[in-house]
């Protein structure tokens, strides 16, 4: 959806990134801010849960037009699960392992969706986001752990002839919002740009259908959090 958000939608928008990063984000738990490098807060990659830490973020999520997109291609109300921040800083971002967000969500059915609303211009070059044309219809694909920070899980047989052939990859500029099932495989290249940031947010909406195994989903978390901590990526 071109344009989503635009104009001083979008500037306002801008500006309460910058102010969450600038005053909220030495204040969050390491397990909730991950860096490229940690020790350099330049490289800042990922967020989470920033509407349980701002409330503009918070009205934005729950209560704005992103969750209206969700309930309309879910087909009813849903459940705002959690909002993130996602930057390739340039020359350092590293790529984005293939994978379907619903293998971390553990829901059945598996009803869910993602936004991903750019705030700078997003191309091959900084690595924008690459879908794999209706693999939202072909089931769950086995994964396995990898040594991505902020992407814990990727597909371990990708890329198969099909998968080759579907991929299509989807440049953006600000404001532009992408959307997709939780089942979607996708993937993005790491920034091989010298100087241009590849900054987003992240919206995640699970339908009210749809069950979380909440036990196995904390327990991946801790065990997930745990691990970082011991290999010091956090």
């Amino acid at each position: 959806m071109h344009q989503f958000v635009s104009g001083e939608e979008l500037t306002e928008l801008l500006a309460h990134v910058d102010r969450f990063i600038r005053d909220i984000v030495p204040q969050l738990p390491p397990e909730q801010v991950f860096y490229e490098d940690k020790d350099n807060p330049a490289t800042l990659k990922q967020i989470q849960r920033m509407g349980d830490h701002d409330p503009w973020f918070r009205e934005l999520f729950t209560d704005g037009r992103f969750r209206e997109v969700a309930e309309c291609l879910l087909n009813g109300p849903v459940m705002p699960k959690n909002m993130q921040y996602f930057n390739k800083p340039p020359g350092v971002g590293q790529p984005t392992p293939p994978h379907q967000d619903g293998y971390y969500f553990m829901l059945d059915p598996c009803d869910a969706v993602t936004m991903w609303v750019a705030l700078d211009d997003v191309d091959e070059e900084n690595g924008c986001v690459r879908y794999v044309r209706g693999s939202h219809r072909r089931g769950m694909r086995d994964h396995a752990r990898t040594k991505t920070l902020g992407f814990s899980q990727g597909i371990v047989d990708y890329p198969t002839g099909h998968d080759r052939e579907a991929e299509t990859a989807f440049p953006a500029n600000p404001g532009d919002l992408l959307v997709h099932d939780a089942m979607t495989i996708h993937r993005a290249d790491g920034n091989r740009s010298a100087t241009r940031t590849r900054r987003a947010l992240g919206f995640i909406y699970y339908s009210e259908r749809a069950r979380e195994d909440a036990e196995a989903h904390t327990a991946y978390q801790h065990q997930l959090a745990e691990d970082m901590k011991f290999q010091k990526k956090i």
